[in-house]
């Protein structure tokens, strides 16, 4: 992930418009354009702001990062194998209320599900406020994992409408949900940056056009 996607991922994270992150920054908007289609880079000085505005370090902003995990182990992973492994084991566990297996740390909710040499385990602690990893395994080797962190907003937050959403993922969206679902009084949005092999993204759900997550 580049400089300028990370950018506009994390400004959107937060929620702010290129013009609001400018005002922020006391540059112009076509400023923050130019930086988010990667036409110019910021100098040192806007650097240090943007990291101190979105508590990122420097290093990170400027650092390429070409992937969150190489499929190490197996240089010949089957990327579409795994995405396809993963839907099946999301649709098996958590997401479908399915096995769930004893806990691997204290307190944690776990679910492990397995096909032929595949194996998927998600665990996560928390409640209202959650933390988790998912992790895939290829013949008892690690091929692929997935951290998660969350918090509920609202008393409207349906547990039930996240697993329904998160059930519709597929291979265009493979992360957790899709980029958008909705049924009834509740929609769901997904926004990702990057690919099956590196990406950071975040999920919103809303009751009555009030954020619940």
């Amino acid at each position: 992930m580049i400089f300028a996607e990370k950018l506009r991922f994390i400004r959107k994270n937060e929620g702010l418009t290129q013009e609001e992150l400018a005002e922020k920054l006391s540059v112009t908007r076509q400023a923050v354009a130019k930086w988010e289609s990667g036409q110019v880079y910021p100098d040192i000085s806007n650097l240090i702001e943007i990291s101190n505005l979105f508590h990122v370090t420097v290093d990170y902003l400027v650092r390429d990062q070409e992937c969150m995990m190489k499929c190490a182990n197996r240089e010949n992973t089957d990327i579409e194998k795994l995405i396809e492994f993963r839907l099946e084991a999301n649709v098996n566990t958590y997401a479908a209320y399915m096995n769930e297996t004893e806990s691997t740390r204290l307190d944690s909710h776990d679910f492990t599900y397995s096909s032929g040499p595949y194996l998927y385990h998600d665990t996560y602690v928390g409640g209202e406020q959650f933390a988790g990893e998912e992790a895939i395994w290829y013949e008892g080797k690690s091929q692929y994992a997935m951290n998660y962190m969350g918090r509920v907003l609202g008393q409207q937050f349906s547990g039930d409408f996240l697993k329904e959403a998160l059930r519709k993922a597929d291979k265009d969206m493979p992360y957790r949900g899709p980029e958008y679902y909705q049924a009834g009084e509740y929609l769901y949005k997904c926004n990702v940056a990057g690919d099956f092999t590196w990406f950071q993204g975040y999920e919103e759900i809303y009751c009555n056009n009030e954020k619940s997550v």
